[in-house]
């Protein structure tokens, strides 16, 4: 199961015609959509009532003449509304797709052909949905043409504010997917019986349950600042497929670079990363980002290409000045800066260096994670959050003036950028036969990083939360912004495990070199997740959504 307790297996993240989508806002259909499909018997009220099979009940009514007669067969399905009303309950899974949709701030609509006292009434009796949660309603009290007519989808675009191709019609009859088509909406017919034949020509998806609609649903979000959440990365990489026998490693979670036999015993590696924060330390982001992560497979950094783009009204000044401080960062970790891009554009507002960096190994020293044991020890050097204390120092100054902190602490909480590069502990580690995992810890922190460090080597692990090593400067930062420094950004920090009889020589090792090293837990048998430990009780742990530092940033 997912963190969001659904099933794994999931349907295309494209339309029914390949296309990607966005979702900004969703219309329900009502009854057999919203509501359970046997709360209304269609097929008795038409008996009732003399409406032909195919006819639509609405459509019927309309057509009779005899005013007492219509009278009469009004009533009729007035009654029969009143009762589904009074015993409605839930379609299977819309409590949890409301509810979804409801955290998440996505705009919920209702569109039906019932009254809208009867809806009202079934609505106040389904436990976790209620009227409030809906900010549109159409029924047919309103003076719209009721479906398949596209009246109340346009209607309700224009109450959301929504683009009309923004929205998602989701019903379970023809007459849904038509109004929607229209409209020039998304649609998405819900085959409540897998017997039942979907309007093609009108439907984007085609689901059998609203816990299949909520997993297509989550494709066409907007996703949050930072990097893509795992899940949706593990499916979007399960279309890569290697056709190259050189290639050793290739994407994957947790995976750091690439890396590929280049003949004579030995291995090229490469890892890219843009850098899109710190504006004043972008040259050391971009050297030290990418060479981090060549380092943790055992390689020796050793070329850097980078794309440098600018937005418009940057001066030649501005650019020179940053290829020269990337050269000056590449000299002092002895990698050659040899090419790349520069570039105005309008598609930046500020600039943004694209990293490459690619290194060299011997086969026998290429670190690759699938080498984890269990019973091996889990080291980190330094402390949690290094990147994410200097980022937030330079970036956000006045706010932890505001907060209380001075400035002098300040300006040592930024000095804490220096401290990000890993490539010593990372050589160092390699040093050592027992080293069987390297791994940067980036974005999403530490959490992210032991999460990400047991997915690429396929083991459980065990963390000692009580012996995660948090500098004083960041425990004042982050309790000063009220954010979690084990969910924050911490580039300078290296996971390393380790068979247990080197772990100790090694972590002396890389304390001689004046390094930080900490034991904060152990490598488990096969399989997915982490055990975690608060002296000797279990405790929980953390798993964030989006790095903590982007909860900082405007509008987020």
């Amino acid at each position: 199961m997912t963190s969001d307790g659904l099933r794994p297996v999931v349907p295309s993240p494209y339309r029914r015609d390949g296309q990607p989508f966005r979702v900004a806002a969703v219309v329900f259909d009502f009854d057999g959509t919203l509501t359970s499909p046997s709360d209304l018997d269609f097929a008795a009220i038409r008996a009732a009532i003399g409406c032909p099979p195919r006819m639509g009940l609405l459509e019927f009514l309309g057509q009779i003449d005899d005013l007492e007669k219509r009278r009469r067969s009004e009533a009729v399905l007035v009654t029969a509304e009143d009762e589904a009303a009074a015993r409605c309950r839930a379609n299977d899974g819309a409590e949890k797709l409301v509810a979804f949709l409801r955290k998440r701030g996505i705009p919920m609509a209702i569109i039906t052909r019932n009254r809208r006292e009867a809806v009202e009434q079934a609505l106040m009796g389904i436990p976790g949905i209620e009227p409030g949660d809906f900010a549109a309603l159409v029924t047919r009290d309103l003076p719209l043409n009721p479906k398949p007519f596209p009246d109340g989808v346009e209607y309700v675009a224009r109450e959301l504010g929504v683009g009309v191709g923004g929205l998602l019609v989701i019903g379970d009859h023809a007459f849904d997917m038509e109004a929607g088509s229209r409209a020039g909406a998304l649609t998405m017919f819900l085959k409540n019986d897998p017997r039942e034949v979907a309007p093609e020509e009108d439907a984007d998806f085609v689901v059998e349950t609203l816990d299949e609609a909520l997993r297509v649903i989550r494709y066409g979000l907007p996703l949050p600042p930072g990097k893509l959440p795992v899940e949706l990365l593990q499916e979007s990489l399960a279309g890569i497929a290697p056709n190259d026998p050189a290639l050793l490693v290739g994407a994957g979670i947790g995976e750091d670079a690439a890396a590929m036999d280049i003949g004579e015993a030995d291995v090229l590696v490469l890892a890219s990363d843009p850098i899109t924060l710190a504006a004043d330390s972008l040259a050391r982001y971009a050297v030290l980002a990418n060479a981090n992560d060549v380092a943790t497979s055992g390689a020796t950094p050793r070329w850097l290409l980078s794309t440098l783009l600018f937005p418009p009204g940057s001066s030649a000044s501005e650019a020179i000045a940053l290829t020269r401080d990337i050269q000056s960062i590449c000299a002092e970790h002895g990698i050659s800066l040899c090419g790349g891009h520069t570039e105005i554009t309008d598609a930046v507002v500020r600039p943004l260096v694209v990293g490459t960096v690619a290194g060299t190994a011997s086969t026998a020293e290429l670190i690759t994670k699938q080498r984890m044991r269990e019973g091996d020890r889990i080291l980190l050097t330094k402390g949690a959050a290094i990147e994410g204390t200097g980022l937030i120092a330079r970036e956000f100054g006045p706010r932890l003036l505001a907060a209380g902190m001075t400035a002098a602490e300040v300006a040592e909480c930024g000095r804490f950028l220096e401290r990000m590069g890993i490539l010593e502990e990372a050589r160092i580690a390699r040093s050592f036969a027992g080293v069987t995992a390297l791994h940067d810890v980036t974005e999403g922190g530490l959490a992210t990083a032991v999460r990400e460090l047991g997915a690429a080597g396929g083991r459980r692990l065990r963390l000692r939360m009580d012996r995660i090593p948090v500098y004083p400067q960041t425990e004042r930062i982050c309790r000063a912004l009220g954010i979690d420094p084990l969910g924050l950004i911490g580039s300078g920090s290296l996971l390393i495990t380790c068979s247990a009889e080197d772990a100790g020589p090694l972590a002396a090792a890389i304390a001689a070199a004046g390094i930080e090293i900490t034991d904060i837990g152990e490598v488990l048998q096969r399989g997915v997740g982490v055990e975690a430990f608060q002296g000797d009780d279990p405790a929980p742990w953390p798993q964030f959504e989006r790095d903590e530092v982007s909860r900082l940033t405007p509008g987020a």
